[in-house]
C-alpha cells in the first residue's frame, strides 16, 4: 500500500507525529493508501517555506510567474487520465462524470484564466498615482472533497498568479489529488516554497493553518458552518476572507417551458457526482397546474438514467457518498424529509451491501419551509415543489439563506431572463445557457464571500498599492 508525505519547500516530508490517515474507496470501503497525519509543527514548516519564497515570487513579475504556470498547465493535460482516476478512486464520482466533468472543468477554467490575465493590468495611472497591484503573502487554501482537483486549482492559479505562495490543506476523505497535484507542480519547476501541501484533519491542521500569524489570506471552500468559524480564525490579524460555501439552489419552470430540458437540467445536477456538489439545482419549483406532466417525465428519466454502482462501470451515473459519515448525514436528512411530511415519490433509501451508496431520491409535496427545502443535504436527492403564480415562483426561490445558483427555463429566452434578473443568487442559469470557464462564481447571503474563476477570481488575491508620484 501506497503512503504519501506532506509536500514541503520543494521536498517530500514525513510528519513528526509519525501518524498515518487511511484513505478509503468509498465504492468498496477498502484502504487504498496513506497520508500523513501532520501536526502543528508540519504547519509550521509549510507557512514558513511559503513565507520565505514569498518575495522572490511576488518581485519576478507576472510574465515570469506565467510561464511556470503554463508549464503546469501543459503537465495537468497531459496527466487527465490520471487525474480522473484518482477521483474517481478517492471520491467515488463516476468514471464518465470525473473525465467528462471534474477534469475538464479544471482544465479549462485553468486555461481560461491564464489566457485572461494577460490582458489584465497590475499597474496603472490614475491622475499623478501609481496603482500597484500584488499579492497578500502566504494564501491558506481549506479544500473540499466533492471537487478535490478543481477546487485545488481555482486557489492556487489565481493565488499564484497574483504573487502569493500557497499552503493546500485538502480533505481528509480525499487528500490523494492533492498528493498528485504536488506531484504535478514539482515536475513543472515551480520554485521551492510557493506550493506546499499538509495533510491531516480540518478541526486540527485546517484549523491551526487559518489562525496562523503568518498567513495573510485564508481561502476556504466547504460549508457554511464552518466558514462562519474562519471568521474568528481571521479576525486577529484582519485577514482577507475568499469563501465559497454551501447552497440550495433552484431551478424555476415557467408555465410553458420545455419540461423535459427543465427535468434534465435539474436531474443532472443532482445525479451527477452523486449530488455532492455545492451549485446542484436541488429545489425544483415547477406550476401546480402542470405538475402532474412533470412528474411522469421526472420518473421516466430516473428509470433511464439513474443507474447506481460502480463507479468504474462505464453505465454508472451515481456512484456512493465519499464516506459512511456522508451517507448517514444523507439518510438522517431523508428520514427528516419523510416526517416533516414530504411525499417519497423515487427512492428514500440506503443501499445495503458494500459501499456508501444512497438510493437517489426524489420528495414531491415538499414544503419550502421544511428542512429538505432549506438545508443543504449534499447528495442525491431533489425535492419538488410547485407555485401558482410567477411571483410565488421568485419568492420561493429567494426564500433561503443561500444564493450560490439557479436556473430558470421558460417559453422564450426574455421572459425568463426577466425572471433570472430577480433571483438573489450569485449564478442563473437562463434556457440552459453554458457556464463560460472565463464567469466569475460565487455567491449571496450564507453562499460566500468573493469570487472564483476568471479575472475576478484573481483580483481578491491582490493588494492594492496607491504611490503618489511627484507632479
Amino acid at each position: 500500500m501506497k503512503q504519501y508525505q506532506n509536500y514541503i519547500n520543494g521536498q517530500w516530508m514525513t510528519s513528526n507525529s509519525n501518524e498515518m490517515t487511511a484513505v478509503l474507496n468509498p465504492a468498496t470501503e477498502e484502504t487504498i493508501a496513506e497520508v500523513t497525519s501532520s501536526n502543528n509543527e508540519d504547519v509550521d514548516k509549510a507557512v514558513q517555506a511559503a513565507k520565505d519564497a514569498f518575495s522572490d515570487w511576488n518581485s519576478m513579475g507576472v510574465d515570469a510567474r506565467l510561464e511556470y504556470l503554463e508549464k503546469l498547465y501543459e503537465i495537468i493535460v497531459a496527466n487527465k487520465q490520471r487525474i480522473a482516476d484518482t477521483i474517481v478512486q478517492e471520491l467515488g464520482a463516476s468514471q464518465s462524470f470525473s473525465e467528462s466533468g471534474h477534469v475538464p472543468q479544471s482544465v479549462n477554467e485553468m486555461r481560461a484564466m491564464l489566457d485572461d490575465v494577460r490582458d489584465f493590468s497590475f499597474e496603472e495611472k490614475m491622475d499623478t498615482a501609481l496603482i500597484q497591484k500584488e499579492g497578500f503573502g502566504v494564501v491558506a487554501c481549506i479544500t473540499p472533497w466533492n471537487y478535490p482537483f478543481n477546487q485545488i486549482q481555482r486557489k492556487i492559479t489565481p493565488a499564484l498568479i497574483a504573487g502569493n505562495t500557497v499552503v493546500v490543506k485538502p480533505a481528509n476523505d480525499t487528500p490523494l489529488s492533492a498528493i498528485l497535484y504536488a506531484e504535478l507542480i514539482e515536475e513543472a519547476g515551480l520554485p521551492a516554497g510557493v506550493f506546499n501541501v499538509v495533510t491531516g484533519s480540518g478541526s486540527t491542521v485546517g484549523d491551526y493553518l487559518a489562525g496562523h500569524e503568518d498567513v495573510s489570506v485564508i481561502s476556504f471552500t466547504g460549508s457554511t458552518e464552518v466558514g462562519r468559524g474562519l471568521y474568528d480564525k481571521a479576525s486577529d490579524q484582519i485577514k482577507k476572507l475568499v469563501l465559497e460555501l454551501g447552497g440550495k439552489s433552484a431551478m424555476i419552470g415557467l408555465p410553458g417551458a420545455d419540461k423535459h430540458k427543465t427535468v434534465k437540467q435539474s436531474v443532472d445536477t443532482v445525479l451527477n457526482n452523486s449530488g455532492q456538489t455545492c451549485a446542484a439545482l436541488t429545489r425544483l419549483i415547477i406550476p401546480e397546474e402542470e405538475k402532474a406532466e412533470y412528474l411522469d417525465i421526472i420518473k421516466k428519466y430516473y428509470e433511464e438514467n439513474a443507474q447506481v454502482g460502480d463507479p468504474t462501470d462505464e453505465n454508472t451515473k451515481v456512484g456512493p457518498m465519499v464516506s459512511e459519515k456522508q451517507k448517514e448525514t444523507v439518510m438522517d436528512y431523508i428520514q427528516k424529509g419523510k416526517e416533516e411530511g414530504a411525499k417519497v415519490f423515487i427512492g428514500g433509501n440506503a443501499i445495503d451491501g458494500r459501499g456508501f451508496f444512497v438510493e437517489p431520491t426524489v420528495f414531491i409535496d415538499v414544503d419550502n419551509k421544511m428542512t429538505i427545502a432549506q438545508e443543504e443535504i449534499f447528495g442525491p436527492v431533489l425535492a419538488v415543489l410547485t407555485y401558482n403564480t410567477v411571483e410565488e415562483a421568485i419568492e420561493i426561490a429567494n426564500d433561503s439563506p443561500y444564493g450560490l445558483s439557479g436556473a430558470v427555463t421558460g417559453p422564450n429566452d426574455e421572459e425568463a431572463l426577466e425572471v433570472a434578473k430577480q433571483i438573489r443568487s450569485g449564478n442563473v442559469y437562463v434556457n440552459q445557457g453554458p457556464r463560460s470557464p472565463r464567469v466569475p462564481f460565487g455567491g449571496y447571503k450564507q453562499s460566500g464571500l468573493g469570487r472564483e474563476v476568471g479575472i475576478y477570481g484573481i483580483e481578491d488575491y491582490l493588494e492594492i498599492k496607491s504611490i503618489m508620484l511627484p507632479e
